[in-house]
């Protein structure tokens, strides 16, 4: 039995139904039971029935048996014994709980793994055509913002010169003080003058003649 054929089978298989994080573990030095532990991902327990499905599937139509598979039932974990190759299917918490990678993970299996390659283009697809930048004026900026803007009330303002807002200031405060010089004097002096005027009023008392 070629090994690396049926490790290829249990792969391609997990691919298919987009298994996540596959890892292939070479266990002969661990156990003479089997030479390989793959490990993979199914984000539900309808993902992970699929999986085990799918890689049954890829091993028999290659021409490798199955020996048996456990763990259907509730889908967290199920393990598809191939004889020379064990899939441990696992929901991620599973996987992280139990951590096989700490048992087998001793010698990793390079392989071409699909999410390895998710970001590659094809040969048979045309590469995306590259963004246009917008364009721009001689200045460096938009061509949308070259058009002046009018001036807004603040900006009007802000030109009138300096020594004609200073002339007005001034002109304000002479008005002032011309309008407080203007107004009649305090009724106080008035008032003070009365008493006078009443006395000069009055006739003089004559002296009484003798008897």
């Amino acid at each position: 039995m070629d090994i690396r054929k049926l490790q290829r089978a249990i792969v391609d298989g997990l691919e298919d139904v987009k298994a996540q994080h596959i890892a292939v573990f070479n266990t002969e030095h661990l156990s003479s039971m089997f030479e390989r532990v793959i490990v993979a991902s199914g984000t539900s327990n309808r993902q992970t029935k699929a999986l085990a499905a799918s890689v049954r599937n890829s091993v028999k139509g290659r021409g490798f048996p199955v020996l048996s598979t456990e763990g259907e039932d509730n889908g967290e974990w199920i393990i598809v014994d191939c004889g020379a190759a064990v899939a441990h299917i696992m929901q991620p918490a599973i996987r992280e709980y139990y951590h096989l990678e700490e048992i087998w993970g001793g010698k990793a299996v390079r392989m071409k793994v699909g999410e390895v390659n998710t970001k590659l283009v094809k040969a048979s697809e045309p590469e995306p055509a590259p963004r246009k930048a917008p364009a721009k004026s001689a200045a460096g900026k938009p061509a949308a913002r070259s058009a002046p803007r009018p001036p807004s009330k603040k900006t009007a303002a802000a030109k009138v010169p300096a020594h004609q807002v200073a002339a007005k200031k001034s002109a304000n405060k002479t008005a002032a003080y011309k309008r407080v010089a203007a107004k009649p004097p305090a009724r106080k002096a008035s008032v003070a003058q009365a008493p006078a005027k009443k006395a000069a009023a009055r006739p003089a008392r004559k002296a009484p003649r003798p008897a």
